[in-house]
């Protein structure tokens, strides 16, 4: 089955440092509270709770966190109010990217974005200026070691997955992006862990980098992006290789 790689970036994530990790658990807790507060405290009434803890879990944060973040969302009444918003536009050698950020005070975070991609050879650009190349997919990836091929294609699409590919190192098995909680419970109940479970931008064709001042921008327009708290997510379509 056809499918588009994401391994680099999983690899990239999965080298994240102790520090890092609590960065990670602290935005997916910024996430988890907003998705209650729109919609209620039960994933089964709650579509995008139940995608959410699919996401918590696959970054490995504890059950015991995500009830307590959910029970204290649902108790609130005041405190920061954050939005969802997206950020699109071109870094150095017109690399595509998409940056999916929660903030509680919009000029601040979009003068924040204008100024990484300025200061690494890109700009932000329009609403729609480069999410055509991308198509919104789930994205449940499981890595490959000790696991029959068949079997986890077999148990996938048995869990509602649209699509299964395997690259040697890890599964990836895309859904409908509002089906990432559902296929994802339904793995778990037949025992699988994962690297990542989330609704992804993934793109149509990806594009290299061939100066190696370029890739040297491109690195630290993702790490830049990566210090931000209002952060969520990076999307791109930038395909390094090995050595990068």
């Amino acid at each position: 089955m056809s499918g588009h790689s994401k391994w680099s970036t999983i690899k990239r994530k999965k080298e994240k440092t102790d520090q890092a990790r609590a960065k990670v658990f602290t935005r997916i807790g910024r996430e988890l509270a907003m998705v209650v507060k729109a919609g209620g405290p039960d994933p089964n009434v709650n579509s995008k709770l139940r995608d959410v803890i699919a996401k918590a879990k696959a970054n490995n944060v504890p059950n015991d966190n995500i009830d307590r973040i959910i029970k204290k969302a649902a108790g609130e009444t005041g405190g920061a109010e954050y939005e969802s918003l997206m950020y699109e536009g071109y870094g150095p050698a017109g690399i595509a990217v998409i940056v999916e950020a929660l903030t509680d005070n919009r000029n601040r975070t979009a003068g924040e974005m204008r100024h990484y991609f300025d200061k690494c050879g890109g700009n932000l650009g329009q609403s729609g200026s480069v999410t055509f190349m991308f198509e919104r997919k789930g994205l449940i990836v499981i890595e490959g070691e000790g696991l029959s091929e068949d079997k986890v294609m077999e148990d996938a699409l048995d869990a509602g997955a649209d699509d299964f590919t395997f690259d040697g190192d890890v599964f990836e098995i895309s859904t409908d992006p509002n089906s990432v909680g559902a296929v994802s419970e339904a793995l778990i109940e037949k025992g699988y862990t994962f690297v990542s479970a989330e609704a992804a931008y993934v793109p149509a064709t990806t594009s290299t980098i061939d100066d190696p001042e370029m890739v040297a921008k491109m690195e630290k327009l993702l790490d830049m992006l990566d210090e931000n708290e209002d952060v969520q997510n990076v999307w791109h379509n930038w395909e390094a290789n090995e050595a990068e």
